[in-house]
């Protein structure tokens, strides 16, 4: 079950690349987000637009591409890090 954090980034992911069909029973907070393994079907370029997406609305900033691998894990790595770097 998602948290409202998690849930709010997934409908943002859902929205901002333009993901087909509903989801809510396939996503879990662990769930990879970019990958083949991913409930979205998303890949690198959809990581830069989530990372756009995700700066502009929690004004905060996912610096290297290291830092926004980890970050992109899950709905959990992402909630988290907004969590604890939000202004």
């Amino acid at each position: 079950m998602l948290n409202s954090l998690e849930q709010e980034l997934s409908e943002m992911i859902i929205e901002t690349c333009r993901v087909a069909g509903p989801l809510l029973h396939e996503v879990t907070p662990d769930a990879a987000l970019i990958g083949p393994d991913s409930p979205y079907g998303l890949d690198s370029l959809d990581a830069v637009e989530i990372v756009v997406a995700v700066q502009k609305t929690y004004n905060l900033r996912i610096d290297s591409q290291e830092s926004s691998r980890q970050v992109l894990q899950s709905l959990r790595s992402l909630a988290e890090y907004i969590s604890c770097h939000r202004a």
